[in-house]
């Protein structure tokens, strides 16, 4: 190739690197100036503050923003994901390590653009692709909540990313690609108990970030809203809620929803693992109006059912091998047929916890426990004893595959390399 096309082919390549640079950062600043320093127009009143205290709870906010034993909102806390490990901020209003010299326009720009006061990029792990959907008087209302926190002095962490997810430009590029700010538009055609719940669900309690699939760059992804997906480092699979194999309660009893939010248990279910910490620390402090908007939304999901070969019958050894370690570790409060004991321990036959084609909660509860949360409705639920200490990897296969083809179960075998892979 000769010189002159050489220096052709630089430039047009040069040229392209600027257009794409100037793209990402446009993408990365666009509508960002309306919010920034902008003053609220509400004034902080004791009712504010009350509200927005509720609306911290339905975002669950103090759950990623207290370090274990720490003072609450003073963040702290690691929050692992494949990328590395990103620290929660300290969101009391502390001058120096706080948001105490934030403007509620800071703020709202954080929730809306996932940008902080500097304007540094925030990491996704602050959910800010769904409480980009809060409302500026929402926003206001937590900010004014936040601010009338005992003032905590703690410095922020430094994330602990791996290269190259520790720059500021791998962040832009993945907001370009995956981030749009938007706000929540309530739809017409649908009831406006409907709509707020819609609105709880898709913005503050950002339920999207454990219930969906999530692609190679950690952006939520696939068809199905609420589809379900397993939750990145914890290995716990949030189920889908738009199938009625899985986590779906488009056929539940409308207050079996209610009083599954609200206590964690309910005629139809109850709640372990990663949801079992939201209903402890957020849905259960929510307004009766409240969760049955969010129980009209669930129940209104679009179900889809995936196809699903039938599972090929487990190996008569296996059956029996699970049969043995059930009878002697599990029979006595789940029932000889897996019947359960009511208000007290789930059955199993029929439970499509166990059944659902992912066997990961199944494996979780059995290598570690289950544990519904305390709630004021069920102030001293039954556990379930963890028997990660007393069974080998084989031995827990077996009975999960016994249990999930049991007393007309069927579902696919659980191997000890899938035991060893979910643990």
């Amino acid at each position: 190739m000769s010189t002159r096309k050489l220096r052709r082919a630089g430039v047009a390549a040069l040229l392209i690197v600027t257009l794409a640079a100037a793209l990402v950062g446009w993408l990365n600043v666009r509508g960002d100036a309306h919010f920034a320093g902008e003053a609220s127009t509400a004034a902080v009143t004791a009712q504010l503050v009350s509200r927005g205290g509720y609306l911290a709870h339905a975002g669950n906010c103090a759950a990623c923003h207290t370090a274990r034993g720490g003072a609450a909102y003073a963040g702290g806390r690691g929050i692992a994901t494949p990328f590395g490990t990103v620290y929660s901020s300290n969101l009391t209003p502390d001058h120096e390590t706080g948001i105490g010299a934030w403007s509620a326009g800071d703020f709202w720009r954080a929730l809306h653009n996932g940008r902080s006061k500097g304007g540094r990029l925030l990491y996704p792990a602050f959910p800010y692709t769904s409480t980009t959907q809060v409302t500026r008087e929402d926003s206001d209302a937590i900010f004014a909540f936040l601010r009338s926190q005992p003032a905590e002095k703690r410095v922020n962490l430094a994330h602990a990313m791996h290269t190259p997810f520790d720059s500021q430009i791998a962040l832009a590029v993945w907001r370009a690609l995956y981030f749009r700010p938007g706000v929540f538009v309530p739809r017409a055609d649908q009831t406006q108990e409907w709509n707020r719940g819609a609105y709880l669900v898709r913005g503050l309690g950002h339920c999207v970030a454990c219930h969906s699939t999530r692609n190679a760059l950690g952006a939520t992804s696939g068809g199905t809203e609420l589809g379900g997906g397993l939750i990145p480092v914890q290995n716990w699979y949030a189920p889908s809620l738009a199938s009625a194999g899985e986590a779906g309660v488009a056929g539940w009893n409308i207050g079996n929803v209610i009083a599954l939010l609200k206590t964690g248990t309910s005629e139809q279910g109850s709640v372990l693992g990663p949801m079992a910490d939201v209903v402890f620390r957020s849905t259960q402090h929510l307004a009766e109006a409240d969760l049955r908007a969010i129980a009209v939304f669930l129940k209104g999901l679009p179900q889809s059912e995936p196809v699903i070969p039938a599972p090929a019958p487990p190996d008569p050894a296996v059956m029996t091998r699970g049969a043995d370690l059930y009878k002697n570790r599990c029979a006595e409060c789940h029932g000889d047929k897996g019947q359960g004991a009511r208000g007290a321990y789930p059955p199993l036959a029929g439970n499509r916890k166990v059944t659902m084609a992912r066997a990961e909660n199944l494996v979780r509860v059995i290598f570690e426990g289950g544990f519904p949360p305390t709630t004021l409705g069920n102030p001293r639920p039954y556990g379930m004893p963890p028997f990660g200490h007393a069974l080998s990897n084989a031995e827990i296969a077996a009975v999960a595959t016994y249990v999930r083809n049991a007393w007309g179960n069927r579902a696919t075998a659980v191997s000890e390399l899938d035991v060893i892979a979910i643990k």
